[in-house]
């Protein structure tokens, strides 16, 4: 489906005052909130498998609370740490870091990720080695070492329905539902964008669009990027030669309501800038249906007996939140980039 470019590319500031890149040099920037022991994990496995002389790690920690700044200064040292005293929101603080990497390639790595066989250095490698591609990911694993979902088409209406009423099953992993089949380890593919789990950029290419755009508070980061990257002539590739384990959810699944209703902010901000009017009052309205049978299955299932009464309450009260939250009178981009967790 084609693009629906937006007449401006970002929102905030392009980071015209950033140092110059160092060419080969690899800068990996996390973003953290109150997930230590997984942190911990992620820069261990960093220094495991990669040549730590070609890399600098960013490390932005949103105000956690949980004792992570301390255990980075402890125990890696040779990680830039800023400790911000506020949750600005996962855009607004890998901006931060971005603003003042050195990297000719810049990765976003979550905190929850666990890194193989020198992953970064291949990710790195590719998108310096191929100029049509601007934005690389890799194959992630499951801690199980199964296949995780790693690329993603962009948003259809069919998704937009399927999203909420998830039938018929089969059509799950297939090419109608965004998602990709994962082809040979060593072949890698296009895809609309990838899960942001871990996605490398070229300085050039987030010199040109411009950075994450701090309007989303959570969530659609990482599509709204390759959006911008795909209108500017650049691919978005997966690189299954580079395999990362991606926990999941660390930081989000801790306050699974509010997630839910940033989500559908994000959303709406995303298909504001990139889609059609009509594909937007189309989009609206499928997902308040949607947001209706979502919330009739959890009253069927109470009514059932395999739900109890205050989780079948808090599920109602957060779908119509969400259905409120698409009424007809769309909120403007301050509004939407007011969701900050």
């Amino acid at each position: 489906m084609a693009i629906h470019a937006p007449h401006y590319y970002y929102t905030g500031d392009a980071g015209d005052d950033a140092p110059p890149p160092v060419p080969g040099r690899t800068s990996v920037v996390i973003v953290s909130w109150r997930v230590r022991e997984l942190l911990r994990a992620c820069l261990r496995s960093i220094a495991a498998h990669e040549e730590m002389d070609a890399l600098e790690i960013w490390v932005v920690d949103n105000d956690s609370g949980d004792g992570s700044a301390a255990m980075l200064r402890e125990q890696f040292p040779w990680a830039r740490l800023v400790a911000l005293d506020t949750n600005p929101g996962f855009a607004a603080a890998n901006n931060v870091a971005l603003r003042r990497a050195t990297g000719d390639v810049l990765l976003l790595l979550n905190p929850d990720t666990e890194l193989h066989d020198a992953s970064i250095t291949r990710l790195a490698a590719y998108v310096r080695a191929h100029g049509e591609c601007g934005v690389v990911g890799p194959r992630l694993l499951n801690p199980d070492d199964s296949l995780q979902s790693a690329g993603f088409g962009m948003p259809t209406l069919f998704q937009v329905w399927y999203d909420l009423v998830p039938w018929p099953r089969r059509f799950y992993a297939s090419r109608r539902n965004g998602r990709y089949a994962s082809g040979p380890d060593d072949a890698p593919y296009a895809v609309g964008f990838p899960l942001g789990a871990a996605l490398a950029v070229r300085r050039d290419v987030l010199d040109r669009v411009g950075p994450l755009d701090e309007g989303y508070g959570m969530y659609m980061e990482e599509p709204d990027l390759c959006a911008r990257v795909s209108a500017a002539g650049w691919e978005t590739r997966i690189v299954p030669a580079a395999a990362i384990t991606h926990h999941g959810g660390s930081s989000t699944g801790q306050v699974p309501g509010r997630m839910f209703l940033a989500l559908h902010a994000a959303r709406r901000r995303f298909y504001a800038r990139f889609r059609s009017p009509l594909w937007n009052v189309a989009a609206r309205r499928l997902t308040r249906a949607g947001l209706v049978v979502a919330a009739a299955r959890v009253w069927f299932a109470f009514r059932r007996g395999s739900l109890d009464r205050e989780d079948c309450r808090d599920a109602v009260r957060v779908y119509g939140a969400a259905w409120q939250l698409w009424g007809a009178t769309p909120p403007d981009a301050g509004e939407v980039g007011g969701w900050k967790f």
